[in-house]
C-alpha cells in the first residue's frame, strides 16, 4: 500500500472495500440500466460511516478533515468500475459537504448536517445554466428578497444528483447590479413549491449518475436558507475548488490503474495465433508505457494529497493534478480497450464502461483548457 497511508487508513480501506463488494458492486448493472443509483445506497453508506467524513462527530459525521479517507473511497469505487455511482457519492462527500461544514450557522448545522452524514439527505450543487458553463459571472438565475424569503427564478443543467438530491446549493444572483459580488448561495429543499426537476439527462457514459435539469419558478426560499453571507458566492466557491479538482484527479488516476489491472489479466488469458496476447511485443510495450505513466502519476498524486491535507495545495497544483490525471485516464482506457479487441467494445466488459465514463472527466470540474490557463498564469507570474 502507498506510503502516504497509515494503518488507520488501511483498516478504513478494508471496511469500505467490503461494503462495496457486498452492497454496491452487485447492483452496478441495475443502476446503469435504470440511469440512477438507488437512494438506499446513500443511507447504507451513511450507516457504515462512509458519508460526511468532514462533518463534526456531534452531528453524526466522521469528524476528520483528512482527505486521504475520501481518496480511499474514490480509489475503491474506481477499482470496481463504479464511475456513475461513484460520481454521486464523491460529489456528496468531496464537493458539497465542505460547503455545509464551512458555511452553515448553528441552526443550519443542526437542521442539515445529521441527514447529510446519514445519507438521508442527498446533496447537489447547481451552478451550470443552459447558457452559462464555466463563466460563473454570467449566471442569470435570480433570487429577489421579499421579506423573510427570496423569490428564486431560473434554470440549471448538468446537475449531478439532480434527481436524488434533497438539498441543492443554488448559485444565484441576489443583486442584479453588483456584478460578480451579486451572487449568493441558497439551499433549496426537496418539495419547495415551484422547484421542479426536468428529465434525467441521457449521457454517453456514467449512466448510473443521475444528471438533471432543474427549474425554479417563483420558489420561496427562506432567508434562513442562505449559506454563508449574501453576495459572497464566488469567494465561497473558490474555497473548495482545489479539493473538487483533486477529487476528480484521484478518481482519474485510480480508474487508469483499474483499467491497467483489468487489461493485464485479460492479455494473460486471451490467446491469438496460438499464444497469449501478453506474449506479443506490442502488448508488452503498450503496458510498459501505461504502467510507467500510472506509477509516475501516483508519485505526483501522493504529493498533491499530502499538500492538500496540510492545507498547502495551490490552485495551480490542483489544476495540474486535475488536467494530468483526467487526460491520463482517457488515454489509458483508450489504449487498454484496444488490447481487448472486439470484446473491449462490448458493454459487459468493465473496460467498455470505463471508456465512456472517462470522457467527461476532462470537461467537468473545469475543462483541460481552463486548467492549462490556470497553470500558465502561475508559470508566467
Amino acid at each position: 500500500m502507498r506510503a502516504i497511508y497509515d494503518e488507520t487508513h488501511d483498516l478504513f480501506r478494508e471496511s469500505f472495500r467490503s461494503w462495496v463488494d457486498a452492497e454496491l458492486a452487485p447492483r452496478l448493472d441495475e443502476f446503469e440500466e435504470a440511469g440512477i443509483t438507488d437512494r438506499s445506497i446513500y443511507a447504507d453508506a451513511g450507516s457504515h460511516g462512509f458519508l460526511g467524513l468532514a462533518i463534526p462527530e456531534e452531528y453524526g459525521g466522521g469528524g476528520t478533515d483528512d482527505f486521504r479517507f475520501n481518496a480511499i473511497i474514490s480509489e475503491e469505487l474506481a477499482a470496481v468500475g463504479a464511475g456513475g455511482a461513484g460520481l454521486g457519492i464523491g460529489l456528496h462527500n468531496d464537493i458539497t459537504t465542505p460547503y455545509f461544514v464551512e458555511y452553515c450557522n448553528d441552526e443550519q448545522s443542526a437542521r442539515w448536517l445529521p441527514g447529510i452524514a446519514s445519507g438521508e439527505l442527498v446533496t447537489a450543487i447547481a451552478m451550470t445554466e443552459p447558457g452559462t458553463g464555466s463563466d460563473l459571472a454570467g449566471i442569470s438565475a435570480t433570487a429577489m428578497r421579499d421579506g423573510d424569503e427570496y423569490l428564486l427564478n431560473g434554470a440549471k443543467t448538468f446537475i449531478t444528483n439532480g434527481i436524488n438530491s434533497d438539498l441543492v446549493i443554488v448559485v444565484c444572483r441576489t443583486d442584479p447590479d453588483a456584478g460578480r459580488e451579486g451572487l449568493s448561495l441558497l439551499v433549496v429543499e426537496r418539495g419547495m413549491d415551484g422547484f421542479e426537476r426536468g428529465r434525467n439527462l441521457d449521457k454517453i457514459g456514467q449512466h448510473s449518475a443521475d444528471t438533471a435539469e432543474l427549474f425554479f419558478s417563483d420558489v420561496r426560499v427562506p432567508v434562513a436558507n442562505v449559506l454563508g453571507e449574501e453576495g459572497r458566492a464566488l469567494e465561497y466557491l473558490g474555497f473548495n475548488l482545489a479539493q473538487e479538482r483533486l477529487s476528480i484527479a484521484v478518481y482519474g488516476l485510480a480508474a487508469a490503474r483499474a483499467a491497467l489491472d483489468w487489461t493485464v489479466d485479460y492479455v494473460k488469458e486471451r490467446t491469438a495465433f496460438g499464444q497469449p496476447i501478453a506474449a506479443f511485443q506490442n502488448t508488452k510495450f503498450v503496458l510498459a508505457e501505461v504502467a510507467t505513466e500510472v506509477d509516475v502519476t501516483t508519485s505526483f498524486m501522493n504529493d498533491c494529497l499530502m499538500s492538500h491535507v496540510a492545507g498547502e495545495l495551490s490552485p495551480a497544483g490542483a489544476a495540474m493534478a486535475k488536467m494530468w490525471a483526467s487526460e491520463l485516464q482517457n488515454r489509458t482506457v483508450d489504449r487498454c480497450l484496444q488490447l481487448f479487441g472486439g470484446y473491449g467494445y462490448m458493454s459487459e466488459y468493465p473496460i467498455a464502461r470505463a471508456y465512456v465514463d472517462a470522457r467527461v472527466t476532462t470537461i467537468y470540474g473545469g475543462t483541460s483548457e481552463i486548467m492549462k490557463t490556470i497553470i500558465s498564469k502561475d508559470v508566467l507570474s
